[in-house]
């Protein structure tokens, strides 16, 4: 009964992981297919690359237009607005339109409704949208009571439930599997964002131009949506501005990464290290 199970997916151009701890394999099995199907709902709904989705759609509105949004893409817009003041802009879910017009677009929600106020509102939820399909997913393996689980989309994003019996937690780390810095993680997220693996991809929201961050971001967080848009936004803000955006939440942690070594930021503890 306190086996670990593992259950792949392949979604949202990555690999999902659903890991389950404490529970009958065949019950495990069913609640990872349950989030299986909710994640591959998430994506036909958030992603910009699905001709049908309402954030393909929220992309041809012109000037004045508006479109009636589901609630998932609701609450996820919404947590981007919401990421995107905490950050001053540091992170903004439409960054990518800078690529193909001169200032970013003007846009609002009001009651399950986005309205284009302005330019081409081009979203890319990538680095948030993850994060939010893994706080809904977590929800989801609550309701079927599971609580012992962790989260993973790609080697960027996790979120962890409550500890296996008997460990402080999850064993996770900062990069890949055989990372130096490895922490337990318990009913938290942590999120990555770099240029190792897609390049010089993230723009800084507030310039156009390319993050001028070389190494790595971590944030460590309640929520994975919160911890995949700070990750993000830190590898754009300067030290100065990160410690400013970390001082307005005390549950955000930052890690720098240079090389092998991480430099944390902030005043949230440091979770436990292996």
């Amino acid at each position: 009964m306190n086996d670990i199970h593992v259950f792949p997916h392949r979604a949202m151009a990555t690999h999902f992981q659903v890991r389950i701890a404490g529970e009958d394999k065949t019950y495990a099995g069913q609640a990872a297919q349950a989030v299986f199907a909710l994640v591959d709902e998430l994506e036909s709904q958030l992603s910009r690359f699905r001709v049908g989705s309402e954030i393909a759609q929220i992309a041809r509105l012109a000037p004045g237009e508006s479109l009636r949004v589901s609630e998932p893409v609701f609450a996820c817009l919404q947590l981007a607005k919401k990421m995107e003041q905490a950050t001053r802009g540091a992170f903004s879910a439409t960054a990518a339109a800078l690529r193909s017009q001169p200032a970013p677009p003007l846009w609002k929600l009001d009651h399950y409704t986005m309205q284009c106020e302005g330019g081409r509102v081009e979203l890319d939820l990538g680095a948030i949208g993850k994060g939010f399909t893994l706080d809904r997913a977590a929800e989801l393996l609550r309701e079927w009571s599971c609580p012992a689980f962790l989260l993973v989309a790609g080697g960027s994003s996790v979120l962890a439930g409550d500890p296996p019996a008997g460990t402080p937690g999850w064993s996770c780390g900062l990069g890949e599997d055989d990372s130096a810095c490895r922490y337990w993680l318990a009913n938290a997220s942590l999120s990555g964002s770099g240029l190792a693996v897609k390049g010089r991809h993230i723009l800084d929201p507030r310039t156009g131009q390319p993050a001028p961050r070389l190494n790595r971001t971590w944030a460590l967080c309640d929520s994975a949506a919160e911890s995949d848009a700070l990750s993000t936004a830190c590898m754009v803000l300067a030290e100065p501005e990160i410690t400013e955006v970390l001082a307005t939440d005390k549950s955000w942690l930052v890690f720098l990464q240079e090389n092998e070594n991480a430099r944390p930021l902030g005043n949230r503890a440091l979770p436990i290290r292996i």
